[in-house]
């Protein structure tokens, strides 16, 4: 008899990356690097659990930047020539290695998986992985939910009508590729303040999730923790992430992927190899970048590095699975002592994590998911809509704002690398809304050009730029996007406050920023 729940939720989201004018941009790795590593092997697992009739209630996050460039032909066909020349490269380590009998597994093994990836991603799923997520909410396996549209940290915007154009447009773009509204919400870093439920209620929203203090200090003080769901003064649930579960796992000293037998992320051929053995397959400008092929495992805390042995690799995922599974049922256990309803756990976490920093994740999640349902039945696996379902007299309480960033608040995001931004977003939001608002009856060409601004307003308010300023990587980049962004945002709204649209500049704009075709302006329009 099931004693408590699981609650597994995958986030899955990049920033819109997509450079039409640029053959090369070292950015769109990201995207490809989550695919092959992540997106491909989740839809691998999934097939795994379905044909072996294994239920997988899981929780998926797919946001609408990410649903946007994976449904982007210019981006597939990108893609298809990055798999391509990674089969190419496998193919020269296997005659390389040939005579490294340890090296040479290694390599044979990469390409198997990088053919099996163009497999799955040209053959199955016709260049659109969309369709193979799609597939398993309609059988009712997992739950897609949405996300703000850009990633944007509600937070921080002061316009309510902000928040809600992001909420709104993030609920369109579901709408446009899953043919129904959804039922939850990834608010964006945990971003959480008052006032952001009720939007999310006029949006038809039934639940979201936050960080442990953000349950942990609601007024009144819930009565269970985050072992089970409050709902808001506005009626949205609140599920809170639990701190055990997270820290098993994401823990660079104790979590699972710091396991010596697993992969070793930074140790990649890229770096490793003879510079001109390799330059084919680096960026055009000829530096050194990852590729995706990495010889050696974790070993220790020494730069000193052991090949890689999958078979162990693939033992410990099964034992940290174990183990897993355990410290949940102790966990179950423990909180069956004093609870009259069983608990949930909710455990959140980055869908990147799992094939792309941990390579073994997608094993790791196999293997729970099996054991949870061969080798015991104290836990069940559960969405939130489900649990919501079974339990729905939830307690009635407040959240408290935060996020999951660094100490639990703002700072990530509002600091002295990145406070710089804000005035200009902040103003950028009050022209928007107000052109909005007047423009009842626009031409068609007025039209297109209110829809490109809000477009770019929403891009340049992504959260991840203002993260990648604050983490020191790739700065340079998110402060151009940014201003490239307010930039394209301020020329159109000039353009219509001048009465001289400029149809070539128009048209550039919405050939790079071609995001959200379902895009109406009007979501900015004051209620």
């Amino acid at each position: 008899m099931t004693q408590g729940y699981l609650n597994l939720v995958l986030h899955a989201h990049l920033p819109f990356v997509r450079h039409p004018d640029d053959s090369d941009p070292l950015e769109e790795d990201w995207l490809h690097e989550a695919i092959t590593e992540t997106y491909l092997p989740l839809l691998k697992m999934m097939s795994n659990l379905e044909a072996e009739g294994v239920p997988f209630p899981l929780t998926l996050v797919l946001t609408p930047t990410l649903l946007n460039m994976l449904n982007d032909p210019l981006l597939q066909t990108r893609y298809t020539r990055r798999l391509e020349h990674l089969i190419e490269l496998a193919e020269k380590e296997v005659k390389r290695t040939q005579d490294q009998p340890e090296f040479l597994h290694v390599a044979q093994m990469y390409l198997n998986s990088f053919k099996e990836a163009y497999y799955l991603f040209c053959k199955k799923y016709q260049k659109n992985i969309i369709q193979g997520f799609k597939h398993f909410q309609d059988i009712g396996q997992i739950e897609i939910i949405t996300c703000a549209a850009t990633h944007g940290y509600l937070p921080l915007m002061l316009h309510r009508q902000a928040i809600k154009a992001q909420i709104s447009q993030g609920v369109k773009t579901y709408q446009h590729f899953f043919g129904r509204r959804p039922k939850g919400l990834w608010l964006p870093e945990c971003g959480f303040k008052d006032g952001i439920d009720d939007i999310l209620q006029e949006e038809g929203i039934q639940f979201c999730f936050v960080d442990t203090h953000c349950i942990l200090y609601a007024v009144p003080r819930p009565r269970y923790g985050v072992n089970t769901p409050i709902y808001s003064p506005a009626g949205v649930a609140f599920f809170g992430r639990d701190v055990e579960t997270s820290h098993q796992v994401w823990s660079a000293r104790e979590g699972y992927p710091g396991d010596f037998d697993y992969r070793e992320f930074y140790r990649d051929i890229g770096y490793d190899l003879d510079y001109n053995y390799i330059r084919p397959y680096l960026h055009s400008t000829g530096i050194r970048k990852m590729t995706g092929i990495k010889y050696y495992r974790i070993t220790g805390k020494s730069n000193h590095k052991k090949v890689y042995k999958p078979e162990w690799a693939r033992e410990k995922a099964a034992l940290h699975a174990a183990n897993f599974i355990f410290n949940r049922q102790k966990q179950i256990e423990y909180l069956n002592n004093f609870m009259q309803q069983p608990p949930i756990l909710t455990a959140p976490y980055d869908a990147e994590l799992f094939g792309h920093w941990w390579y073994e994740g997608p094993q790791f999640l196999e293997y729970v998911l099996k054991k949870l349902h061969y080798d015991q039945h104290q836990i069940s696996m559960i969405t939130p809509a489900k649990y919501l379902q079974l339990y729905p007299k939830q307690q009635v309480a407040k959240p408290a704002e935060g996020s999951w960033g660094h100490e639990g608040y703002h700072e990530v995001w509002l600091n002295g690398t990145n406070d710089w931004i804000y005035p200009y977003l902040h103003q950028a939001n009050e022209r928007m809304i107000k052109l909005a608002s007047e423009k009842n009856n626009p031409s068609l060409l007025e039209r297109r050009v209110l829809n490109q601004a809000a477009r770019e307003l929403l891009l340049a308010q992504s959260s991840d730029w203002a993260f990648i300023m604050k983490a020191g990587t790739m700065v340079d980049y998110a402060i151009r996007r940014t201003k490239t962004h307010l930039n394209h945002f301020t020329s159109l709204i000039e353009m219509l406050q001048n009465g001289q649209i400029i149809e070539s500049e128009l048209y550039s704009y919405e050939a790079e920023d071609n995001l959200f075709p379902e895009m109406d302006y009007k979501i900015y329009q004051n209620a």
